[in-house]
């Protein structure tokens, strides 16, 4: 195991020669693996480049004990190690002799393997039985030496299997540096012990939905992260589980993929691997059943990222343009058929390939609590049970480091166990680029599984950890540790559940209350603006990105990243700014002339879709009628004027008008609006009319009377007055002026 040390301080004593000719054997054994130093090959250059050194924390060294070969040392063969100082420091160590002990005797059990693993010695024999020099490491260097024991040395001789406590420690004036290791002296009876390898195939952690094509392109181009994950299960038995967002992002694309991604999802559906789909983002199940849900969640639509033309398939057969006529069908008078756009389901967007057993949830490690376990054993997939991942240590039976079978029952729930100090030692190596640095957790590994195969009967159950940036040979190298271990024989996702399921109890354990509240504000989000998208046609186009991202957020490689506040609170400004992305513009006061008029609006919308509104308009007096609704379709990424007709009534004074735009589903869409409205009320045109009431009736009076006295003097004429009668007979004329005196008379009469 690696510990930290500090500098050292002392020259080392001079090397006999026969231990300096033991040393270049073995060295030659290590070349392959050694890193160059200043001891290793002489140079002209009498200041050497220091190696580049791993990351180590800044001002402390790291002495590495890695035994080659995993460990394993069976009869007749040597004992390979190698010894890496690494210096981390602003000064250079001073060259030093390591001295590697073995114990006599194996280790008893799990539990002195993780104490001696841990650094605890105490109580633990080892007898010196080699030694080595590391040269002086340069401040921000690394060195590596061999160190070891020939096939017939007397330390090796009629060694019984088991795990023996293996160390390397030097001298500094702040003391003893030590590293721990093991020796694994596997037994030769014949015994298989079936072992599960689980290895995820994810992304790394997300806030986006899905992976964009130029992402994509840079994980499935040779060497990318995607690209080396496959390299490193292809040709196992190793169990997949895939995050469905990987292909889903590739196959939303169409034909419009990059080439390399298409051919890493091929390659992924031709591998002969069982397999089993994570949570979409691969999703933190524990914080989803811990909010209220009483299921983990599924993408709800992935309309948005489609779009048909990138399916769409044209006709390889073609038919000759015939003649058209009246009766011709829409699109047959092109000659070849209309293409077909056969645009994918959820269903075919997410598979991870066939042979995918369903209803199997991994929750993150150490979070899944008794009631978790339960409500997810009661989920039914396919018409089988559901199967739930734990540790070994999230079990009463494996809370002491010891082995759980790999298949087990707890209460009505069926789980998978994998052994969590394993799985922990597989991690670690995976993640180490340097061999020379890999072989101490591949030596831990395969020390565990040795007394895992002699602890059980039935199958076991180990992962790689979760982590999207691994290189091929370190994971590679982690999967074939445990499925070539002595005694270890790989099984698949459905051999590992075959016979009966060991009884488990599942442990209690702390929920995450950060995890759990941040997937309750998610879902309160995704709520929130689920209400709001029912302004489109189709909802789907903002609520299923919101899914998406929702999962994502919630994914297990988010935990302990610094950076999943920030990526928490950028989604939320990102969900508010959309809900806000509708709404009326500011409308000043105006005034109001006239009875009949129309209000007019404007609603903006920064969608890229449009949006069925309905536009409730109500006054606060009797001033005015307004109409009470009034629809409105907003184009995209514009501002839509919108028209309300209003009545004045008499009356005259300022109408406050409140304006809310809702959803077709009643759903109220950004904030109300207070308007205000002067209305002056047409009392001149009131006036106007009531006055040529009056002037016309009294026309109408007067032409009357004017029409009855002409009348009344006609009647005078024609009926003539009798004096005037006689007069003519006695031929007798009236005297001058007599007719003026009879038409004064008159008219004094009239």
């Amino acid at each position: 195991m690696t510990t930290p040390g500090s500098p050292a301080r002392r020259r080392a004593r001079h090397r006999t020669p026969r231990l300096a000719a033991g040393v270049v054997a073995l060295w030659a054994l290590l070349a392959p693996l050694a890193v160059p130093s200043a001891s290793a090959a002489p140079t002209p250059d009498p200041t050497p480049s220091p190696t580049s050194t791993p990351s180590v924390p800044p001002g402390t060294t790291q002495f590495t004990l890695a035994p080659v070969a995993n460990g394993i040392v069976r009869s007749g063969e040597s004992l390979t190690a190698s010894i890496t100082l690494q210096n981390g420091t602003d000064v250079a160590t001073p060259a030093a002799e390591v001295t590697l002990s073995l114990g006599p005797s194996p280790l008893p059990d799990r539990q002195a393997l993780t104490a001696w693993l841990g650094g605890d010695t105490a109580g633990v024999a080892v007898d010196p039985v080699a030694t080595a020099v590391i040269e002086p490491v340069a401040p921000d260097a690394e060195e590596v030496a061999p160190v070891g024991l020939a096939p017939d040395a007397p330390a090796l001789a009629g060694r019984a299997p088991g795990v023996y406590p293996l160390a390397a420690s030097y001298a500094t004036e702040a003391g003893v540096v030590t590293s721990t290791s093991v020796m694994v002296v596997p037994g030769d009876d014949g015994r298989e012990v079936g072992i599960g390898v689980i290895v995820p195939i994810t992304a790394g952690p997300r806030a986006d939905g899905l992976l964009s094509a130029d992402e994509l392109e840079v994980l499935t181009e040779p060497g990318g992260d995607l690209t080396s994950q496959l390299d490193a299960v292809d040709g196992t038995m190793a169990i997949l589980a895939v995050d469905p967002a990987i292909p889903a992002a590739i196959r939303v694309l169409g034909s419009t993929a990059p080439s390399a991604a298409v051919d890493w999802l091929a390659r992924l559906e031709a591998l002969p691997n069982s397999r089993f789909a994570l949570q979409y983002g691969d999703a933190d199940v524990t914080a989803q059943l811990q909010a209220g849900l009483p299921r983990p969640l599924s993408p709800s639509s992935f309309t948005a990222y489609l779009d048909p033309a990138d399916f769409t398939t044209p006709d390889p057969t073609p038919t000759p343009t015939p003649s058209p006529t009246a009766s011709s069908a829409p699109g047959a008078d092109g000659g070849a058929a209309a293409p077909d756009s056969a645009v994918p389901d959820n269903a075919e967007l997410l598979s991870v390939g066939t042979g995918t057993r369903a209803g199997v949830y991994w929750p993150a490690d150490g979070t899944a609590t008794p009631d978790v376990v339960a409500q997810l054993g009661g989920i039914v997939a396919d018409d089988r049970a559901s199967l739930t991942v734990v540790p070994s240590t999230g079990t009463a039976q494996g809370a002491d480091g010891s082995t759980v079978p790999a298949y087990g029952r707890a209460g009505d729930a069926e789980v998978l166990v994998y052994d969590a100090e394993v799985s922990a030692q597989l991690q670690e190596a995976s993640l180490r680029e340097k061999s020379w640095l890999r072989g101490a957790s591949l030596t831990a590994a395969t020390a565990y599984l040795a007394f895992a195969r002699a602890e059980t009967d039935g199958p076991l159950l180990v992962s790689v950890g979760r982590s999207a940036e691994r290189q091929r040979v370190g994971l590679g190298t982690a999967i074939a540790a445990a499925s070539a271990a002595p005694g270890m024989a790989p099984r698949t996702l459905g051999a590992l559940t075959q016979g009966d399921a060991a009884g488990v109890e599942i442990r209690d354990v702390e929920p995450s209350p950060e995890r759990a509240a941040a997937a309750s504000a998610l879902l309160a989000e995704e709520g929130e603006l689920g209400r709001f998208a029912t302004i489109l046609d189709d909802p789907s186009l903002l609520t299923g990105p919101e899914r998406a991202e929702l999962l994502q957020l919630l994914g297990v490689a988010w935990i302990e990243d610094a950076l999943w506040p920030t990526a928490l609170s950028d989604h939320q400004a990102a969900t508010t700014e959309t809900l806000g992305s509708v709404a009326l513009l500011p409308t000043s006061s105006g005034d109001l002339y006239g009875s009949n008029a129309a209000l007019r609006f404007w609603v903006r919308n920064d969608l890229d879709y449009p949006v069925n509104l309905v536009l409730y308009t109500t006054p606060d007096n009797l001033r005015l009628d307004v109409q009470g609704e009034t629809p409105v379709v907003a184009t995209p990424q514009s501002n839509t004027r919108v028209e309300v007709p209003v009545q004045a009534r008499v009356g005259r004074g300022e109408v406050t008008l409140s304006l809310q735009l809702r959803s077709p589903a009643f759903v109220a869409v950004g904030p109300t609006e207070m308007v205000e409205v002067n209305v002056w009320a047409d009392w001149e045109g009131v006036g106007i009319a009531a006055l040529a009431v009056i002037v016309g009736g009294l026309l109408v009076v007067g032409v009357v009377r004017t029409v009855l006295r002409l009348r009344r003097r006609r009647r005078g004429t024609d009926a003539g007055d009798p004096r005037d009668e006689g007069s003519e007979a006695d031929g007798v004329s009236a005297p001058a002026g007599a007719e003026g005196h009879s038409d004064a008379v008159d008219g004094q009469e009239r």
